[in-house]
């Protein structure tokens, strides 16, 4: 069972079986994605746990450098736990931009998947807003501006609504996807992420 890391029980990690560096794998909070594998050293994590970024030990420079110190993406600390044999670390984390220095959101070159959800939309809006493309609706609605894209939005909330009092589960289905597809357009505009939202519902359950 893994064991949650804390400042005040560092002294639990097993640094000497490293030459007093242990394996820190970074995993997105909230997908679970993995974005990348540095080194730790006990003064790493204190500053880690001081500042609330992600601070590793660099064994090419031979210091301490902070993820994001130089392209600005800081992975805000989430929660930290140590392996069963005490000598690696799992860190979840919450990237503030692509992770890898190629620009990719892992470091880890992996294949394409079918799986679509809420952050999979996400990201392809995002990238019509930050990479325009010739005759995208996605851009057609953010060059109409927020009040434009936020009425959108109540329209497509009052056409699901009406669908919500039929039986026709296809068209009801079609309507919360259009909610949910101009909501994301609306999030992307004012410069939000979803995950911003995501914690404030977290918050309420904890209530």
């Amino acid at each position: 069972m893994m064991n949650q890391i804390t400042k005040e029980n560092i002294h639990t990690i097993n640094f000497d079986k490293g030459a007093g560096l242990v394996p820190a794998i970074i995993q997105d909070e909230r997908s679970r994605e993995v974005l990348m594998l540095g080194y730790m050293n006990a003064g790493a994590l204190i500053r880690t746990f001081d500042e609330g970024k992600v601070t590793f030990y660099s064994r090419s420079k031979e210091r301490l450098w902070t993820k994001g110190e130089t392209s600005g993406n800081f992975l805000q600390l989430g929660t930290i736990y140590l392996d069963c044999d005490g000598d690696t670390l799992l860190v979840l984390a919450r990237p503030g931009g692509p992770v890898c220095h190629t620009g990719s959101t892992t470091c880890f070159d992996l294949p394409e998947t079918d799986d679509f959800d809420l952050h999979t939309l996400e990201k392809i809006v995002l990238d019509r807003r930050d990479n325009p493309l010739e005759g995208s609706y996605t851009n057609h609605l953010l060059n109409r501006g927020i009040n434009k894209v936020a009425q959108k939005v109540g329209e497509e909330a009052v056409e699901l609504v009406i669908e919500a009092k039929d039986d026709h589960d296809d068209l009801f289905k079609e309507e919360a996807a259009d909610l949910l597809y101009h909501f994301t357009v609306l999030l992307a505009a004012k410069k939000i992420r979803l995950d911003d939202v995501l914690v404030v519902l977290q918050e309420r359950h904890k209530q």
